[in-house]
């Protein structure tokens, strides 16, 4: 019994919430072992517990984006992050999301992006969900970052990537209408891009 083992199983104890085998999660993600090991100090750093709720999750946040208020962005980004719904982020769900956004195929990202965009989970995106994700992406990127944008322009957005990505009219957009317009579309897909320095 080293000194190490007893540590481990205190730390265990003492932590709601602990990480998988690194092996595991190495699989799993695109990270390696040692790009998993820096995440893993950093979360712990942040949250000692292991497991971030979503007020954690929205102050960490903030603080990328001082000039804006992401508190309704970072509350849609913690329910696409909280994959298993339970109020909480685990270093697992964090991982798998991050290796997603950052290393994913655009498949991958586009059914993240569709996932965070489908606000209630029911496996569509309504044009009203679509306008309440970006009214908090505008509301996040600040005044400063777009002086000249109207009150409306949100939904200018929504109503023009809507109509492009609603094939069928019907009203929703599925995720293969959704997967379809992004890869067909250089706007929508720059748009897109848009989370992606946001996350």
């Amino acid at each position: 019994y080293s000194a190490d083992t007893v540590e481990d199983e205190m730390e265990m104890a003492t932590v709601r919430h602990r990480p998988e085998a690194l092996e595991l999660l190495e699989a799993q993600s695109k990270f390696t072992k040692k790009e998993l090991q820096i995440l893993y100090r950093g979360f712990k750093n942040e949250c000692p517990s292991g497991v971030v709720n979503e007020e954690t999750f929205k102050e960490i946040y903030s603080q990328f984006f001082p000039q804006g208020d992401s508190t309704t962005y970072a509350h849609f980004l913690f329910n696409a992050f909280d994959t298993d719904h339970n109020g909480s982020v685990s270093f697992e769900d964090f991982v798998m999301g991050l290796s997603v956004l950052l290393r994913g195929t655009v498949q991958e990202k586009l059914n993240w992006a569709f996932n965070l965009y489908d606000i209630n989970k029911d496996g569509y995106i309504t044009k009203e969900e679509m306008l309440d994700i970006m009214k908090a992406i505008y509301d996040m990127m600040g005044k400063c970052t777009y002086p000249v944008l109207k009150e409306d322009a949100p939904r200018q957005h929504v109503e023009t990537f809507f109509q492009k990505m609603d094939k069928n009219k019907d009203g929703v957009v599925t995720i293969d209408e959704f997967i379809e317009s992004c890869q067909k579309d250089e706007n929508i897909m720059r748009s897109m891009q848009l989370f992606e320095n946001v996350i």
